[in-house]
């Protein structure tokens, strides 16, 4: 794969970060966040910092875990229930 990380965002954090698709270019999850909040905004910051993310399926919360071009990565509040 190569080209933008398609990049989907969910429920709050998606209202957060204002959009809940995007095409990205990044190379780690630290990117990524900055990408998704250029402002520095401690708000979205917060709302980010609970996120856990999916990276081509797969489950990390390392902030320099590497996103390959063209990857797909699910940005994922906690969700509450069961």
């Amino acid at each position: 794969m190569s080209g933008p990380s398609r990049v989907r965002v969910f429920a709050g954090a998606a209202e957060a970060v204002g959009g809940s698709e995007f095409a990205l270019e990044v190379d780690s999850i630290a990117s990524l966040l900055q990408k998704l909040n250029p402002t520095a905004d401690a708000q979205v910051a917060e709302v980010l910092a609970r996120c856990s993310f999916l990276v081509d399926g797969v489950r990390t919360s390392d902030a320099e875990a590497r996103i390959t071009p063209g990857a797909s990565v699910d940005v994922l509040p906690p969700f509450a229930g069961g």
